[in-house]
């Protein structure tokens, strides 16, 4: 075992008296140590109870015959980070977690890993790790929040977004929106909705990475805590079959995740993390391997934000297994990939049912023939951009109209609050990326003002930052390469006529070669908007939104 290294032999006698200091017996310091990264705080709804899971965890991991070792992570709630400076840290925050995890393991030798997260940066963040580190490692989330309750409608906080757009444009009372605020969010949990966190948890299942349920259960249910000591117990499993994370996160699960995300039309987050997993892995994931999974894969759940329906729909449906068995009917899943369930995707799903068929459609009767998120390219995205087509109206999947350009997130949702917006424009807002950012700021409070004007199927929002999964609405981002590096983006006038064009994966400037060309003569690159501490470290390291944001880590690179 790994942890021979710290408890093994008379010249470890050191070692020894240090763990005992801690309070282990002899008897716990010779069984496996597994450690615990658990991302709790009193912060973040969707950690504030992640202890109860780790209690449980350690029960699970104690009965099978290991001793379980508890360290923390950080964690943001990107929700409370929205729409000012602190939206710059949850992007740059994963690869902190990643480093973290892994300093906490490498350094004290530790056999395996059970990973608690349950929000968006984290649980990403974790599986870098696991991938990275390739030692037996099992992921459990907190599950999801119950959807809020309001007039007889199921709510989630991205209708609160909403609902600030429509007191805005004097369509609501103040004290209707404090009356929805009160109640959205109703129990601890990760946000209601197919959001970045939820699209994550449901991902690190398809993964094979977590065992099934990890995606939908809702945080309050028991059957959570009896999955986090099934979790335990199965650590213990991995360890003593020597399961590791690459054996798991292969190619084809890296297919089976993309395929079951567009079926669910998950976060367009999901294109910065899966690759940037895939990376840590190994593997590489082109942002054209969207496109050609998207094109084939039906898109069976409308979820919130684009439709109805919340996570606890999906878990009274059948859950994650019994989308990707209905996908497997179109030959959309690799069914022999294993998993850490110790069987393989097919083995897990076999026994899985659709119980509404409302909440999850069968393959001949999708929502829509293709999945839901499309990548698109053009002059003023050679390296690409990503949109959840299935949150935007049809009218809006073609789209032509003058640029309104803001070189910082506040100055847009002013003019946007301003009603300073008119009906045809496209809202361009840039140096948002990676490292003009620095951080990739997501945009949720504009696309949500712009829903509760009623403008989302008049105008369209691009940008190089990026979006949550509770955005709806025709909001392009992931622009690169981004408008710091000198992107076409940087090179935007008002005025200037934009084309987007989602049945050809495509977006567009009318501008010729030579006009682009000769404004990147006379374009200077902006001063750095952080100059000190890890955002400026992140900016000097991180890459393209196209690749996945990720530090370039490896010696050939």
């Amino acid at each position: 075992m790994r942890s021979d290294d710290i408890k093994k032999g008379v010249n470890k006698a050191w070692h020894r008296g240090l763990i005992k200091a801690s309070g282990f017996t002899d008897e716990e310091i010779n069984r496996p140590l597994i450690g615990i990264a658990c991302a709790a705080n009193e912060i973040v709804p969707g950690h504030l109870y992640l202890n109860v899971i780790a209690d449980a965890v350690k029960a699970g991991i104690l009965s099978a015959g290991g001793t379980p070792i508890l360290f923390p992570t950080i964690g943001i709630c990107d929700g409370i980070a929205m729409g000012h400076e602190g939206m710059r840290y949850p992007l740059a925050s994963r690869e902190h977690i990643a480093d973290s995890v892994e300093i906490m393991i490498e350094a004290h030798r530790l056999d395996g890993m059970v990973l608690i997260p349950n929000c968006d940066k984290i649980i990403p963040g974790m599986l870098m790790a696991a991938a990275r580190l390739n030692i037996p490692s099992i992921l459990i989330s907190g599950g999801p929040m119950l959807a809020g309750r309001f007039k007889g409608k199921d709510i989630s906080i991205s209708t609160v977004g909403e609902c600030q757009g429509k007191l805005a444009a004097g369509k609501i009372e103040l004290s209707e929106l404090q009356a929805m605020e009160n109640c959205c969010c109703p129990t601890w949990g990760s946000c209601a909705g197919m959001f970045t966190a939820n699209t994550m948890n449901c991902m690190a299942e398809a993964l094979g990475m977590a065992l099934p349920g990890n995606g939908v259960i809702p945080a309050v249910y028991s059957e959570r805590v009896r999955l986090a000591k099934e979790t335990g117990k199965q650590i213990m499993y991995l360890i003593n079959n020597d399961i590791k994370p690459l054996e798991i996160m292969t190619e084809n699960a890296f297919y089976n995740a993309i395929a079951t995300d567009m079926a669910l039309g998950g976060s367009t987050n999901t294109v910065l993390h899966l690759p940037a997993i895939a990376y840590e892995a190994g593997l590489k994931l082109n942002l054209d391997i969207f496109n050609e999974i998207s094109d084939k894969t039906p898109h069976l759940c409308n979820m919130s934000p684009a439709g109805p329906y919340h996570l606890q729909d999906l878990y009274e449906a059948g859950g994650v297994q019994a989308v990707m068995k209905e996908l497997n009917k179109k030959g959309l899943i690799y069914n022999d990939a294993l998993t850490v369930s110790g069987k393989t995707i097919g083995e897990n799903y076999a026994g899985a049912e659709i119980h509404r068929s409302d909440v999850i459609r069968t393959i001949e009767d999708p929502w829509d023939e293709n999945g839901g998120i499309a990548v698109l390219w053009g002059n003023l995205a050679p390296l690409g951009a990503v949109v959840k087509r299935t949150a935007v109206a049809k009218e809006m999947w073609r789209h032509q109209g003058p640029a309104r350009v803001f070189d910082v997130e506040e100055d847009a949702q002013d003019a946007i609050f301003n009603n300073e917006i008119k009906k045809g424009d496209v809202v361009v807002i840039r140096y948002e990326g990676p490292k003009g950012g620095p951080g990739m700021r997501e945009m949720l409070i504009a696309t949500s003002a712009l829903v509760g004007l009623g403008l989302d199927k008049d105008v369209a929002l691009i940008t190089d930052g990026r979006f949550s999964g509770a955005t709806q609405g025709p909001a392009i981002g992931h622009i690169s390469p981004e408008a710091i590096e000198g992107g076409p983006l940087a090179l935007l006038k008002d005025g200037d006529i934009v084309e987007i064009d989602i049945y050809k994966n495509k977006i567009e400037v009318h501008l010729s070669d030579e006009e682009l060309a000769e404004r990147k003569l006379q374009w200077k690159a902006p001063e750095p908007k952080v100059k000190k501490g890890y955002l400026y470290q992140y900016s000097k390291m991180a890459s393209s939104a196209s690749e996945g944001g990720i530090f370039k880590r490896y010696e050939d690179e």
